[in-house]
């Protein structure tokens, strides 16, 4: 079993930044992908960002250019600069193993106010 141990949430203004951690509760040498998901309420849960590498990563249209992804081991992070309202959400850490398994964090509250 992997527990994912999220850190960073909180509450910031319109314009601001954050920065979310996430590290696997041991170090695990057949991850394969890290990445973060968010679920804002009454919506569905909806892919932010993944990384399998320093080249290979992937984003949502909507936080192009202002979030970045960033993995070390077995954390990864998440900087998110230039906030907007619609960014709030439960933020939840991701990662795959090579096997398959998928293992999700607690989630995060971010809330940005205008």
């Amino acid at each position: 079993q992997v527990q994912l141990v999220e850190f960073g949430g909180g509450l910031v203004q319109v314009g601001g930044s954050l920065r979310l951690s996430c590290a696997a509760s041991r170090s695990i040498f057949s991850i394969t992908t890290m990445g973060w998901y968010r679920q804002a309420p009454g919506k569905r849960r909806e892919l932010v960002a993944t990384t399998a590498g320093d080249v290979n990563s992937n984003y949502a249209e909507s936080v192009k250019g202002r979030f970045s992804i960033s993995r070390d081991k077995n954390t990864v992070y998440l900087q998110m600069n230039s906030l907007k309202p619609e960014d709030t959400a439960v933020y939840y850490c991701w990662l795959r193993l090579s096997m398959g398994s998928e293992y999700w964090g607690q989630g995060t509250q971010v809330t940005v106010s205008s």
